[in-house]
């Protein structure tokens, strides 16, 4: 019988994987910082009114460096965006056809308000986009987030059709909601002129937050269901 020749296996060198991590977590941690600085920027100004040197300049980074993470100041953008987006709509993400759709829809309402508050820069900017016509994440629209979107409306569609909630169009719906509470951030200068207060006032948060909740969740009533009239 032949012996079949045992190969040794390569010794993995701890200190190497341990360095390359470590690596990956500094090219991270940096890209991250790149995007934050380039986020309050271009949520002030926009693509076109902000330069790679002030991407630089506030991210603590040489011109040098800064292309050596992003290929150009578009690709900074596009990947500003897409963070924005995908941290944007995880909660409707969340949203979980097997729970209590009142309750499901009243905490999507609140997390979007507390991103208003949290993140006013994010929306902004998001707003800007998709203002001059979503130049630059248009695919992105048309693909992910179309598909995320009608996944979720038919979650909304069944409970409706199940006597759940009252009678409403998902979408319109959904838009509604993305409007009533992005308004506190996207125009936040028009909401303190007009009450002189914004989100960070904890009490203003708060009613405006049952406000909006109240006319969304007494819209979706399922006594609404039984008695449209």
């Amino acid at each position: 019988m032949t012996k079949r020749r045992r190969i040794a296996a390569t010794p993995v060198d701890e200190t190497k994987t341990s360095d390359t991590s470590r690596r990956q977590r500094r090219v991270l941690a940096r890209k991250s910082a790149i995007l934050d600085a380039a986020l309050t920027l271009f949520s002030q100004s926009g693509l076109h009114g902000v330069s790679a040197e002030q991407i630089a300049e506030a991210a603590d980074v040489s011109k040098t460096n800064l292309f050596y993470y992003f290929a150009s100041k578009d690709e900074i953008y596009v990947g500003v965006l897409k963070r924005l987006l995908a941290d944007w709509l995880a909660p409707l993400e969340a949203l979980d056809p097997q729970a209590d759709p009142i309750r499901a829809i009243g905490d999507y309402v609140r997390l979007k308000m507390e991103m208003s508050r949290d993140e006013p820069r994010s929306s902004r900017l998001f707003c800007l986009e998709i203002v001059q016509g979503a130049p630059m994440i248009g695919e992105e629209l048309r693909t992910s987030l179309k598909a995320l979107v009608d996944r979720k409306a038919g979650v909304i569609r069944a409970w409706s059709d199940a006597g759940k909630i009252a009678p409403v169009d998902p979408h319109h719906l959904i838009f509604m909601i993305w409007a009533a509470t992005q308004h506190y951030a996207d125009f936040s200068a028009q909401v303190e002129a007009i009450t002189g207060r914004t989100l960070d006032d904890q009490k203003f948060f708060e009613d405006a937050t049952e406000n909006v909740l109240r006319v969304v969740l007494g819209a979706l009533s399922p006594q609404r269901a039984a008695d449209p009239a």
